[in-house]
């Protein structure tokens, strides 16, 4: 098992290395569009839908989000004028995972009727899927480092709760997780947070104030934690331990992007806030 992880690690390292030194922006909205309708299909059986019905969505994900990126961007990067749709889907996921999600977690056995699962996945998949183009648009460098962020959060949530770990966060949907993880999430997050900040300016991007930053660093690792747990709940409802196999040794495409789902959104509302050109 461990090998195939590994094996299966590298080459999703090369593949994105790839995409990302010899795609140009319109390729790289193909390439998402394509990775969120799997994700997609995983979310449609996890909902329960039969075989046909999670091609099928998958399809429908995969070409709204193609068409979201042509109406949002051209070959340089964000359309000015389509800014406002942009606001709107991000805007849209903020009180999805701030306010919906931690209430729905109250309740981890409540599970809505199919219809309403499905939606529950477009608000999940749509706005990180335009977040990824626009990250792209920023550049290379922001996409991989703010991506990043939710890499930190999740390497040192484990270590620091494996070693200082007692008291629980959330039992009933993932029992691993304990409020020292969390805690040890927050600083590194906080330390390479303000480590990237000379990056981003490189690459363009208008940081806020110290205090504001700190704030959307522990937005981020917060969200990406919720993100976590909403994805492990939906998995324990569905009697599943994993999003699907299409990753061999790590499940599925849902089960290496739960935290960026969550944080993508916030990404994107800070990327039209503070670089709202989004030029290559």
């Amino acid at each position: 098992m461990l090998k195939q992880r590994v094996l299966t690690a590298i080459l999703l390292l090369a593949g994105l290395s790839a995409a990302l030194r010899f795609f140009d922006l319109h390729a790289w909205q193909l390439l998402v569009a394509g990775i969120v309708g799997l994700a997609a299909w995983e979310w449609a059986r996890l909902a329960a839908c039969g075989a046909a019905r999670c091609v099928v969505w998958g399809l429908v994900t995969t070409a709204a989000v193609a068409a979201l990126s042509l109406v949002c961007f051209d070959a340089t990067g964000l359309r000015l004028e389509a800014s406002s749709v942009l606001w709107l889907l991000h805007g849209s996921a903020l009180p999805f995972w701030l306010l919906a999600v931690p209430l729905w977690m109250r309740h981890p056995s409540s599970r809505p009727p199919r219809p309403i699962l499905l939606a529950v996945g477009m608000v999940l998949l749509l706005p990180p899927a335009l977040a990824l183009v626009q990250l792209r648009a920023a550049g290379v460098q922001p996409l991989l480092a703010l991506m990043a962020v939710v890499w930190v959060a999740d390497i040192a949530a484990y270590f620091t709760g494996r070693a200082f770990g007692r008291h629980k966060l959330a039992p009933a949907i993932s029992p691993g997780k304990t409020w020292e993880g969390a805690f040890g999430a927050v600083l590194a997050v906080q330390a390479y947070g303000f480590l990237i900040q000379p990056l981003l300016r490189d690459a363009g991007l208008s940081i806020p104030s110290p205090g504001v930053w700190s704030l959307t660093l522990l937005l981020l690792t917060a969200i990406s934690i919720v993100g976590d747990l909403f994805e492990s709940m939906m998995k324990r409802q569905a009697g599943r331990k994993d999003s699907s196999q299409l990753l061999p040794g790590h499940g599925g495409i849902l089960d290496r992007i739960d935290s960026l789902t969550a944080t993508l959104p916030l990404v994107g509302l800070y990327l039209l806030s503070f670089h709202p050109q989004g030029g290559l």
